[in-house]
């Protein structure tokens, strides 16, 4: 397949203030790889700026244009996680009404997440506690351009979907926010644009500031078609972005 030699991430694309959703950043370097893949976010990844893509043995990295500095590193690697079965539509949809970014969004404009974003311009994904499990939950079906002529969602847009939900299952911390470090993901099945799914994220371990969580795509009726392990990292202050 011809890939192209430079990525530019569009502003819609935006997760934290000026700089691109991980998840989303992650997913457009795994397609270099064709199989479940390990990203890590080095930095945070400009936006409107063409980053070189360059394949150093069995590594793809993302690199700056101005200084090489790597923003992005992926490999292949395989993903071992226990995933709980998933709610019913039924329970998603009323576990999605008490998503907290409705009270207070650290990031309102995040792609994936954001409660400023209108349906059609961002992903809308609002996962919020399932009663009586240490679950977030919420219904997505995959709108028309989230994919390609075949019906699939193309595959950027699942990391996305599988980066935020992590984010709310544990408590939002003090006087910050976290970002996403690292990614590990596989899409097992074909995740299909109209379809009814349901999207879950769980937290595993804490270590200090970095917290570990889980992630899933089902189907309605309770296939996985797609999953990740996502590390965190408490952040103060918002780091700054390459070339701003």
């Amino acid at each position: 397949m011809n890939r192209p030699s430079t990525i530019t991430i569009d502003r819609r694309f935006e997760g934290p203030p000026g700089a691109a959703n991980g998840g989303y950043v992650c997913g457009r370097l795994a397609v270099f790889l064709d199989g479940p893949a390990t990203v890590r976010l080095r930095a945070p990844t400009p936006l409107e700026m063409p980053l070189e893509v360059r394949r150093v043995e069995d590594t793809v990295l993302l690199v700056a244009p101005d200084d090489g500095a790597t923003i992005v590193e992926g490999r292949l690697a395989a993903l071992h996680l226990d995933v709980p079965p998933p709610p019913s539509w039924t329970e998603a949809e009323a576990a999605s009404g008490s998503y907290r970014g409705f009270a207070d969004h650290p990031l309102p404009n995040c792609f994936v997440c954001g409660t400023n974003r209108e349906p059609g311009e961002g992903m809308r994904i609002f996962p919020g506690p399932i009663s009586g499990r240490d679950l977030v939950a919420c219904p997505w079906v995959p709108a028309p351009h989230w994919g390609g002529s075949d019906g699939r969602v193309r595959p950027e847009f699942v990391w996305a979907a599988l980066d935020c939900p992590g984010a709310f299952s544990f408590p939002q911390i003090e006087n910050g926010v976290v970002v996403a470090g690292e990614i590990s993901a596989s899409i097992g099945e074909d995740v299909m644009i109209g379809q009814r799914h349901i999207v879950v994220g769980w937290k595993f371990d804490q270590q200090g500031r970095k917290h570990f969580t889980g992630t899933a795509v089902f189907t309605e009726s309770g296939e996985c078609l797609a999953q990740a392990r996502t590390v965190w990292f408490e952040v103060l202050h918002p780091p700054s972005v390459p070339g701003r």
